[in-house]
């Protein structure tokens, strides 16, 4: 990926003590995934206190323990198979995955696949039957009323969902989704609804201003009615889950809260993609964080919070498809925010409007390379503390040693007219990338995010462009 010069700068999800809460989904298609603790690490030093696994990876699970972190675990689309038809490996699964943790680790939630029914049709037959089984196994344990059960479902199982008030869900699936609100409706657990307000605008072909999907307030002449109820809609993301509850109710079932489990903006995308920008994502995410905290829900169902994650921590850049697919991450893998961020707990704001020099996350290696010779030689940078054995030497990685090089560079020429470029591969952000005893020049002054404490996971040695092992490229000379 190659970002663009300004850094987006959002407020990171926590938790807050009027009832809604933000939490962040961890997908795991990430070259250099940090370790579980590692992981673990960024969420406590951010406040974040909810997360959302995609299956129930043990590692994760037993780094999360005696953390308090709320951790919603996944049943992945290949197991959904095996436990709609058989309980007892439902029961298997939830002594495995669920109650061997608890109750140091702190699940609350399993969500049963994701997007079943417009992604993998052939397993729909047996998804309520597997949310059956699993809560059976929970009841048994004695864990029912801890750990809820429900499926996330993607917006598109409603195809019309504006106005809201007419929405409805796709017929084909009424007689399972009937099942699953059912379901739901009996076991006291919520509708997980995945709402892309990026895909609405997106794909909306100019029906609606990007302002509204970012949350922005409209002119008069422009606001968004609701004809038959008359309700004003500020956001596409309150419109959506308000179609939610609306189709929800036309299939006479109420009372089920939703819990939007997906959301997000990317803050990268190709050429076809000009809304994939940082500035973008920057004032969606901002905008829905504050809409969350005023605790409301939206117009048909004003007193039910809308309890969301945001979509991920990482960039998952293994991850197929555009541009835009690979860039939705809050975090760096060195354990660095790429936002700003305020707690939950004061009115702090980490990181201020001073600035970094740092390498583009997945720049060309080459070009890293060539920029930190450049940076360590004929830019007169300091490069002894990437050296082995020195503080920033892990992660042995280009990226991380170039945005060390190009920062020392930058704060010590930056008066003097240098500019943070350096072939295309660097940029300014307002965020420390200092970590543990790794300290970036420029930092003393500053409030920093970075994860008191927290070393990245050694990564793998980098590789020159002609296969080779590039530590001895690092050295300075």
């Amino acid at each position: 990926m190659v970002p663009g010069r300004l850094l987006l700068l959002i407020v990171t999800t926590v938790h807050y003590a009027s009832g809604a809460f933000v939490g962040i989904n961890i997908g795991t298609d990430v070259s250099n995934m940090p370790s579980a603790p590692d992981v673990v690490a960024i969420l406590k030093a951010n406040q974040i206190t909810h997360v959302r696994l995609y299956d129930a990876d043990a590692h994760m699970l037993k780094a999360l323990a005696d953390s308090g972190i709320e951790v919603m675990v996944g049943v992945t689309n290949e197991e959904i198979l095996g436990i709609g038809e058989s309980a007892s490996k439902a029961a298997a699964w939830i002594n495995q995955n669920v109650a061997a943790y608890l109750p140091s680790t702190n699940i609350t939630a399993i969500a049963v696949g994701s997007e079943v029914l417009t992604t993998i049709p052939n397993v729909v037959p047996v998804l309520v039957p597997a949310m059956n089984y699993l809560h059976k196994a929970l009841v048994a344990s004695n864990l029912n009323f801890q750990v809820k059960v429900s499926t996330p479902q993607a917006m598109d199982v409603i195809p019309r969902p504006f106005p809201p008030s007419t929405a409805t869900f796709n017929s084909s699936w009424d007689s399972t989704i009937y099942q699953i609100l059912q379901f739901l409706k009996n076991t006291n657990s919520y509708y997980m609804l995945n709402a892309y307000p990026y895909f609405g605008y997106t794909s909306g072909n100019g029906i609606f201003p990007l302002d509204y999907a970012l949350f922005r307030s409209l002119p008069p002449v422009k606001q968004i009615v609701d004809p038959n109820t008359l309700s004003h809609y500020d956001s596409m993301f309150d419109a959506m889950v308000d179609a939610a509850y609306y189709s929800i109710n036309a299939l006479n079932m109420s009372g089920i809260p939703i819990v939007v489990t997906e959301t997000g903006w990317p803050w990268l995308g190709g050429a076809n993609e000009p809304d994939a920008t940082a500035d973008n994502a920057k004032t969606f995410n901002n905008n829905m964080i504050q809409r969350v905290r005023n605790d409301s829900g939206p117009p048909s169902q004003p007193n039910f919070p809308i309890n969301t994650y945001i979509y991920e921590m990482f960039n998952e850049d293994k991850r197929p498809g555009p541009v835009s697919e690979k860039n939705w991450g809050l975090f760096f893998i060195n354990g660095s925010s790429v936002y700003t961020f305020s707690l939950g707990t004061s009115s702090r704001v980490t990181g201020n409007n001073s600035d970094f020099c740092i390498a583009k996350p997945n720049a060309d290696p080459g070009k890293l390379q060539v920029g930190l010779n450049w940076a360590c030689g004929q830019g007169g940078a300091n490069c002894s503390v990437i050296q082995e054995g020195q503080p920033c030497y892990l992660p042995n990685t280009y990226q991380n040693h170039a945005s060390y090089a190009y920062n020392d560079y930058y704060q010590r020429m930056h008066a003097a007219g240098a500019t943070c470029d350096f072939d295309g591969t660097a940029t300014t952000t307002t965020v420390n990338p200092s970590y543990g005893s790794c300290k970036f020049s420029g930092s003393s002054t500053i409030t920093t995010n970075s994860t008191a404490g927290f070393t990245p996971s050694v990564a793998p040695g980098p590789v020159t462009p002609q296969g080779g092992s590039g530590t001895t490229n690092l050295q300075v000379i």
